[in-house]
């Protein structure tokens, strides 16, 4: 396909900065090539979403709709197969290949597709669809020998590397709430009450209309660790948030609402938040994204006012 690859395909734009990326961007088509043969599957025009993966429409050679991905080798994505096959198509997509050395996956199409952040209905009214969907992935119990990475392990070590980024980036930034995101990153994880496997990135654009189930989520980040850390993607990006004319009162009573429909408790869920806006923060300016950053800190900020923190 002449359009497959190139820079209208997000990855193509943002994978860009180490020789690494770039190497592998030079491999991706061959590689492509490669898994339709193996999979015997034909490919479509690749999706325009996603900075991580390549990621297309593909039907499989008795006629299932299906959708290949390739994602950056990275560590985000190892275990993406492995919690997938953990739900077992409850509440998310099945897989039906992987190939684990080259981060592929053939994955069940949703279908119709839409994404939850351009359903009907209100911010409220889809919030209340996330949650729903949120507690049937964390009704499943980890089970003994399921290789995925825990919470507490993963940011422990983005607690180390929010500081260092601070120390060489970002004198510039609000210096407190860069020591309470971190402190954050390392204390919450020692107090969880519970443990589930988390999807690691449940924002509005990972859940879609299907018809199997109504909706399935997508594109997960599984860990094993505190339900409280998952939301913050949803709270934050549904509906636009920071655009009203009081944010802070808008996203209280969102995180009151979300708390009680998922029994979480509402400190909890606002803590993460202001831990992840933190770590996204110093890891959008690591990447050379200023502007990212500076907004992730002001959510960072509001979100600790709000938790009085």
């Amino acid at each position: 396909m002449a359009d497959a690859f190139g820079a209208h395909v997000p990855v193509f734009r943002e994978l860009t900065a180490s020789a690494q990326e770039r190497a592998w961007l030079a491999r991706l088509p061959n590689l492509v090539t490669a898994l339709e043969r193996r999979w015997d599957i034909h490919t479509g025009s690749p999706y325009r979403t996603g900075v991580a993966a390549w990621t297309a429409p593909a039907i499989t050679s008795d006629g299932a709709l299906a959708v290949l991905k390739v994602s950056w080798p990275h560590r985000e994505a190892r275990g993406e197969a492995e919690g997938l096959r953990f739900w077992a198509g409850d509440g998310v997509v099945r897989v039906l290949r992987s190939d684990d050395v080259h981060y592929a996956l053939l994955l069940e199409r949703c279908e119709p597709g839409q994404a939850l952040s351009e359903a009907a209905g209100s911010a409220e009214q889809r919030l209340a669809t996330a949650a729903r969907l949120l507690r049937r992935l964390w009704s499943r119990q980890p089970a003994g020998g399921l290789a995925l990475e825990r919470v507490g392990d993963v940011t422990a070590e983005w607690a180390e590397l929010v500081r260092e980024r601070y120390r060489r980036l970002g004198r510039h930034l609000d210096s407190g709430i860069v020591a309470l995101g971190a402190e954050l990153l390392v204390s919450l994880p020692a107090t969880a009450t519970r443990e589930v496997v988390v999807h690691g990135d449940f924002n509005p654009g990972n859940v879609l209309t299907a018809r199997r189930q109504p909706w399935l989520a997508i594109d997960p980040k599984p860990m094993i660790g505190d339900p409280a850390y998952d939301p913050w993607a949803m709270l934050t990006q549904m509906g636009s948030p920071f655009d009203d004319a009081d944010p802070a009162g808008v996203l209280a009573a969102r995180y009151r609402l979300f708390a009680d429909l998922v029994g979480e408790p509402v400190e909890r869920l606002l803590a993460w938040s202001v831990a992840r806006a933190v770590e996204s923060a110093l890891w959008a300016l690591d990447r050379g994204h200023p502007d990212a950053a500076h907004g992730q800190m002001a959510e960072a900020g509001l979100l600790a006012g709000i938790a009085g923190l």
